[in-house]
């Protein structure tokens, strides 16, 4: 069996207040307060005010809702002006007010309506009759669009139109007469009747209230003339004159509950105002049983600070209520602003639409869900009994016509097991939803799995801020004093923040509590990542934001990244993997591998769907948001899973990380910043793992052009092979040997050579004179020699190592030729111009069979042979061989790219012999 609504707890604060009621008189304000159900000021410390509120108010209940009472100063328009007005600054949830009390009477509203003193009139419309000009013969009331009182809103006309229905009028006058005789109890109120011979115009053995003239409207000042009162009544179809309406009108949605005491005229007595001060109190308790505003359920205060937007609550109001879509779904990175923008929408329908009732759960769990049902159900009138199951209750009631029309919210709906269910479970959120044609649903969700779920194709994708809105966002949040007139410091500090609006709030707050200017804050910032860590896990308070995830960045994706850990354990070993990489700039096939390339999609999908990863266009290159990458590496520390993740991290990359052979440079010029991240970073020192990596790094890097790097890499992995392995190990000799022909073309002539002539000296001991690693550290200390002046010393020891190839290997082997190519460059050094030429000429030509167009050591060739060339006096086909050499290096080389130096002053220099 249903049982009434309860009462109203007693509100938190005083935006708990929904309903002002507004009386001119004490003896009006004793019939009010003598019918609340509860008064709030006799339990706990009384509800403040606003700084500067001069008005005395009284709190409590009445049926279902929490009632201000404030008392006015004095009678009229101007003292009832100025009580509304900072009724709304003390009491800002206010969404209607009643002005209730006492009022003059027209004793026919017209032929065929009489009304008697004790009559209630609820009104309406106001007519400011008093407010015109005084011209010779007459007084002109201003009535131009704005001077005069604008309309009731839709939600009082709707209520008024039910009222005028015969069922509810009489249901109206039956509770008044309860009410009335609760009233009477109280001989201290003076409430009885009384009696008709005290009324002086008419005869009446009956009271009523005068429902029929409830929509009509009351004039405005004190009338004590009858003339007056029927000459204006007659123009304006006034039924009743009071002083108070029009001062409240303009503040709050407004009606006007007053009792007749006198019929307008000057015969004024005071025998009726206690009589009908009680019957106006009762009829406005009476009424407010009748009123069901659009309900407004929404646990956070409207966002002063909000701004921009536009284009994102533009498309969200054509989509809801242009194109009529009954579901939307805003999607975004955490913190990315989802939350708030609902909340404007909110706010907006509350001005811009006020036939509609917005109500607003959040899908954090099951449990929340459920306790913003229940909230619902107070808000609306639900009735509820012992077992009901408030989210069935709430959807049976949304999904009904008598909900009218409805806004709901369903706030971080990210886990999609709490959302959709478990696999073959009906225990899903969405499956508990009202559906109807009045209805509209809008989601937010980090996870863009749950967005298509929800709501197909009626997707919104939020970014984060522009550039304007992220300036002008955070010089609102920053308190006076704390600004910066440096546009160039804050461009730096947005870029840091990404332009996440929730990390410019943090950012924002942080500066306002410590009292530290923006130039510090991005100091502090810029230092290291644990300090940037320390500010994104700064906590902070915000009234938009729910109390029990009052959450800094990082943690609001810590939950994120627990609910992909327990849902996808490929995703999550992904996710942990980019933690040790850079965050820009991902292949696709970097990532660790699952069972099934459907696996990886999947998981790939999920880190798309949070937002955490982005996709290149159609490409297989993904970018993660600098902020995210920091908070992961952060994550994968607090879950103390640093040297798990990161020897997971080298593996991979050792596995997939390519030779530096040519061919391959694509995919090593992919991968270089990734490894490169991972080696300056490691968690647990070097170890035999990582140092390959690095060497085939330093080979990479070398080959690229970044000597410098590949020196400092080189000798990091130099260094550490040599405590960890043997002199003679292959690994530490192959290091050295990278290292030294990096030195080489580092300019580090001395280095090199010394480095290999200790390589070859070992190898000689160790390996068999053919060995292609001895070989090929002869050839680099061959070359080495050449570059140090030892001419002679290297002619021999490229013709001892040629010789040897030429019997092992195939004539257009790379290393056959590289030998061969060494010589004709030792052979030019020393003098034997012809012969140099001759050889590089055989290396070109068979290079230009063997070798792609841009390979470099084609190019390289037909460099050297081009000196030659130059040397030899043969210097147009040098210019032409170094013009085909230099155009194709532009393509594949950096502009500072020494190999191209070297070729563009080459060829000036020709250009100048030509002359």
């Amino acid at each position: 069996m249903s049982t009434p609504s309860p009462p109203p707890p007693r509100p938190s604060n005083r935006r708990g207040f929904e309903i002002a009621i507004i009386s001119a008189l004490t003896l009006e304000a004793d019939a009010i307060e003598a019918l609340f159900d509860h008064h709030w000021d006799d339990e706990g410390p009384p509800f403040d005010k606003e700084l500067g509120d001069p008005n005395a108010y009284s709190t409590g209940v009445i049926g279902r809702f929490n009632v201000v009472l404030a008392y006015m100063p004095g009678m009229g328009k101007v003292n009832a002006a100025t009580v509304a007005s900072n009724c709304g600054k003390s009491f800002p949830g206010i969404k209607l007010a009643l002005v209730v009390g006492i009022c003059g009477v027209v004793p026919f509203g017209s032929p065929n309506d009489e009304i008697i003193l004790g009559d209630v009139i609820i009104s309406n419309g106001v007519i400011q009759y008093d407010f015109g000009r005084q011209l010779p013969d007459r007084f002109v009331r201003k009535d131009t669009l704005s001077d005069v009182l604008g309309r009731p809103n839709l939600e009082i006309r709707g209520v008024f139109a039910k009222l005028t229905a015969i069922r509810y009028r009489r249901q109206l006058s039956a509770k008044m007469a309860d009410y009335l005789d609760v009233l009477r109890q109280d001989q201290d109120l003076y409430a009885e009747y009384p009696g008709s011979t005290e009324d002086r115009l008419f005869e009446s053995s009956y009271r009523h209230t005068d429902d029929q003239k409830s929509c009509k409207q009351l004039g405005c000042n004190v009338m004590k003339s009858g003339e007056d009162r029927d000459r204006i009544a007659a123009a304006e179809g006034i039924i009743a004159f009071e002083m108070e309406g029009a001062g409240v009108w303009d503040s709050f949605p407004c009606i006007i509950i007053k009792g007749a005491c006198d019929y307008a005229d000057s015969h004024k007595s005071k025998i009726w105002q206690r009589y009908a001060a009680a019957t106006a109190a009762a009829c406005a308790k009476a009424f407010l049983s009748f009123w069901i505003p659009s309900a407004t359920q929404v646990p956070f205060s409207k966002n002063d600070l909000f701004m921009g937007r536009d284009d994102v609550l533009a498309t969200l109001q054509g989509l809801l209520f242009q194109k009529g879509r009954q579901k939307a779904v805003l999607v975004g990175l955490g913190g990315i602003g989802k939350t708030q923008i609902a909340l404007q929408l909110a706010y907006w329908i509350k001005e811009k639409k006020q036939d509609y009732s917005v109500f607003w759960v959040p899908a954090l769990s099951r449990a929340s869900f459920e306790q913003a049902c229940v909230q619902i159900m107070d808000a609306c009138g639900i009735p509820t009994a012992d077992d009901d199951n408030a989210i069935e209750s709430v959807c049976q009631y949304l999904s009904s016509k008598r909900a009218g029309k409805w806004l709901l919210v369903i706030d971080n709906a990210d886990d999609v097991q709490t959302v959709m269910g478990s696999k073959g479970a009906d225990n899903g959120l969405y499956r508990s939803l009202p559906q109807s044609d009045q209805g509209r649903i809008l989601f937010t969700t980090r996870y863009r799995k749950v967005a298509v779920s929800v709501a197909g194709r009626n997707i919104l994708d939020v970014p984060a801020m522009g550039r304007d809105e992220a300036r002008s966002y955070l010089k609102e949040a920053l308190i006076q004093g704390i600004s910066c007139s440096d546009d160039q410091v804050i461009d730096d500090l947005l870029t840091l923040l990404a332009h996440l609006p929730l990390a410019i709030t943090q950012a924002a707050a942080y500066m306002n509590e410590n009292q530290i200017s923006l130039t510090e804050y991005l100091q502090v910032f810029k230092n290291t990542d644990r300090d940037k860590i320390e500010l994104l896990s700064a906590e902070f308070q915000d009234d938009t934001r729910y109390e029990q995830s009052q959450d800094p960045v990082a943690t609001t994706w810590f939950i994120s990244f627990n609910q992909i850990r327990r849902a996808d354990e490929l995703a999550s070993r992904i996710l942990m993997f980019l933690a040790y990489v850079e965050p820009k700039g991902v292949p696709q096939s970097m990532l660790p591998e699952g069972e099934s390339q459907q696996q990886l999609t999947r998981a790939i999908g999920t880190l798309c769907g949070y937002r955490f990863l982005d996709r290149r266009g159609s490409s297989k290159v993904f970018d993660m948001h600098s902020l995210v990458h920091m908070a992961t590496r952060s994550w994968v520390v607090e879950n103390d899973l640093e040297k798990e993740q990161s020897q997971a991290a080298i593996a991979r990359l050792r596995e997939i990380f390519p030779t530096d052979d040519w061919e391959n440079r694509e995919v090593w010029r992919q991968y270089l910043p990734h490894a490169i991240k991972l080696l300056r970073c490691p968690e647990d020192g070097w170890n035999d793992e990582l140092c390959e990596l690095g060497y085939w790094v330093g080979r990479c890097l070398h080959l690229d052009g970044r000597v410098t790097e590949a020196v400092e890499l080189l000798e990091h992995v130099v260094a550490v092979e040599g405590t960890t392995l043997a002199e003679d190990h292959p690994s530490r000799l192959a290091s050295q040997h990278a290292l030294a022909r990096a030195y080489q073309d580092n300019g580090q002539i001395e280095e090199a050579v010394k480095l290999l002539e200790h390589v070859v000296a070992i190898e000689e001991k160790t390996l068999a004179e053919n060995h292609p690693s001895r070989l090929a550290s002869q050839h680099e200390l061959a070359r080495a020699y050449q570059a140090n002046g030892q001419i002679k010393e290297a002619v021999k020891l490229h013709k001892h190592v040629l010789a040897i190839r030429e019997t092992t290997l195939a004539e257009d082997h790379p290393s056959r030729l590289a030998s061969q190519h060494a010589l004709a460059g030792a052979y030019q050094a020393n003098g034997q111009i012809k012969e140099a030429v001759k050889l590089h000429e055989h290396v070109v030509v068979t290079m230009e069979i063997t070798m792609a167009e841009n390979h470099p050591s084609r190019l390289a060739s037909q460099h050297e042979l081009a000196g030659a060339y130059q040397a030899n006096g043969q210097t147009k086909e040098a210019v032409k061989l170094l013009e085909h050499v230099v155009a194709i290096q532009a393509e594949i080389w950096a502009e500072d790219d020494y190999r191209r130096q070297l070729s563009k002053d080459l060829l000036q220099h020709c250009y100048e012999r030509l002359k």
